[in-house]
């Protein structure tokens, strides 16, 4: 005899778990518009692919006769699938189960889904959408007492972050646990209208006296503008679309290089528009983003982060088939100072590239930090001085175009610490200590007010010092290596690219990475 009977029995307890949490809490999810956990593993990964783990884990409920009568799953599902064509981990929270709760669970099926992916070396995706946590206080009454605060195994989620890409995508509302889920992560992603985050939902928020909606406290129009996420997306389509992307230019984990792609962008290509692509007066500001997107491989760079920090682009692209970091000024914003954001903005990227061992290539607008009151209530300098030691910390091969300004303290941001470190300076560039327009008024005051004409001599003594501001002085004393023509810049970079390529050194980063 074989063992259909037993093949039979698996196929049923699989069936009734597809059924997921029952028809009626199936329709009341879709009617807010949201896709189901496994309609969403099958719109993310590539088609076929999804071999899942523990497909019958969950609550059994048996007969007199020891014969299965019911069986409720448990509300992660998870598994194996590839995107892309490569191998990854997705683990989602099945809201129609107790609202994606850990009483809807299983502690070891959390556990697993957590850490396959960093024991196998492959990217992980989070599918999020419930608390993941110690679930409703209801569940003190089935324990009969309560515990402290403790998820042993997020030890082991955050280490994750320092071995393989985690991508986290925000797809409900999202509280405690499954707040700091999204977060723990190098990319996360939230659906405007449908994700909300917190700590703690409306309902406790209210005891504190404030009565809001869930829109009102966290949603994802919110989250993209402090921070908390990197973006926001208007469907759960556009989020898988994003996840893929950003998972497109890393490599599996820390132990491999990233995968150079095939580019049919010619390496020399020249971007003629680039000759004026920066105004002649300082004072007016340009787009950085056609610059960027001039230079790198076609249809190549993935902004990260739009919405926050604007003073700063980050973001990752291609040059020459090399995925690559890239950091820029904004002078859309804030003439492109570094805010307290911006620096945190920053660093994010630069802990990216120095994980997972990609070139970075910063293109230089920093007049300084934002100067003012609510600057400095902000902390400006002291996140500021974070972003200086994160760029220094890093050793990845980085190369620093000179588009425009670079002064004061935070234009050491300019470079970090690799000897692998190459700057070229277009015409535009100027730097210093101060701005000549305040340094003047500061250095020359008694020269300035004793004038007959304050204002004439102001400006007579400002001529004469830009003269001496032009790059081609700083280049006479090899104060900057090399000026080159802007319309010819992709070339040096991705010369930068194949360069830097072979210097990648794969493996554990010297520190843990921090989300």
């Amino acid at each position: 005899m074989g063992w259909d009977p037993e093949l039979d029995d698996l196929k049923r307890r699989q069936k009734l778990a597809l059924e997921l949490g029952g028809a009626d809490k199936v329709a009341r999810h879709r009617s807010a518009g949201k896709l189901t956990v496994r309609e969403r593993i099958a719109g993310l990964v590539d088609e076929g692919t999804f071999e899942e783990i523990g497909s019958v884990a969950g609550f059994p409920e048996y007969d007199e006769d020891g014969r299965l009568a019911a069986f409720t799953p448990a509300n992660v599902v998870c598994g194996s699938a590839h995107i892309g064509g490569r191998n990854v981990f997705i683990t989602g929270d099945d809201f129609t189960v107790r609202g994606g709760a850990n009483d809807g669970g299983l502690r070891d099926k959390f556990q697993y889904a957590e850490t396959w992916a960093k024991n196998w070396r492959v990217p992980l995706v989070r599918l999020v959408d419930g608390t993941g946590g110690g679930g409703s206080v209801k569940h003190l009454e089935t324990m009969g007492r309560t515990y402290l605060p403790d998820v042993p195994q997020f030890t082991e989620v955050l280490d994750a972050l320092s071995e393989v890409p985690v991508v986290a995508l925000g797809l409900g509302s999202v509280a405690g646990m499954g707040a700091a889920r999204v977060c723990a992560s190098h990319y996360s992603v939230m659906v405007r209208g449908t994700s909300q985050l917190f700590a703690a939902g409306p309902p406790v928020v209210a005891r504190t006296g404030q009565t809001l909606t869930k829109e009102e406290l966290g949603g994802s129009q919110i989250h993209a503008k402090n921070g908390t996420i990197d973006d926001e997306v208007t469907t759960e389509q556009e989020a898988f679309a994003r996840a893929r992307r950003f998972l497109s230019y890393l490599p599996s984990s820390v132990h491999e290089a990233a995968p150079r792609v095939a580019c049919d962008d010619p390496p020399n290509r020249s971007a003629d528009e680039l000759i004026s692509a920066v105004p002649r007066n300082a004072r007016q500001v340009y787009k950085m983003r056609p610059i960027l997107e001039a230079i790198t491989d076609a249809d190549s760079f993935f902004e990260i982060g739009k919405a926050w920090g604007r003073s700063v682009i980050t973001g990752l692209a291609r040059l020459n088939g090399w995925p690559v970091a890239i950091l820029a000024g904004d002078p859309y914003h804030y003439g492109g100072a570094w805010t307290a954001d911006a620096s945190r903005k920053a660093i994010r990227l630069i802990d990216l590239a120095q994980t997972f061992q990609l070139p970075v290539v910063h293109f230089v607008d920093i007049p300084g930090f934002l100067i003012g009151k609510d600057a400095e209530a902000s902390g400006v300098m002291r996140y500021g001085t974070q972003a200086l030691v994160a760029a220094r910390q890093s050793t990845v091969p980085w190369c620093a175009v000179m588009v425009r300004k670079a002064f004061g303290m935070a234009g050491l941001a300019q470079r970090n610490g690799s000897g692998a470190f190459q700057r070229y300076a277009w015409p535009s560039a100027q730097w210093g200590s101060l701005p000549i327009a305040g340094g003047v008024e500061a250095a020359y005051r008694a020269v300035i007010e004793a004038a007959p004409d304050p204002a004439a001599k102001r400006a007579e003594i400002e001529t004469r010092l830009e003269t001496l501001q032009s790059p081609l002085r700083t280049a006479e004393a090899f104060g900057v290596e090399e000026i080159i023509d802007p319309r010819r810049t992709r070339s040096y970079l991705t010369r930068f690219a194949d360069l830097a390529a072979p210097l990648r050194r794969p493996g554990r980063p010297h520190f843990g990475y921090r989300p």
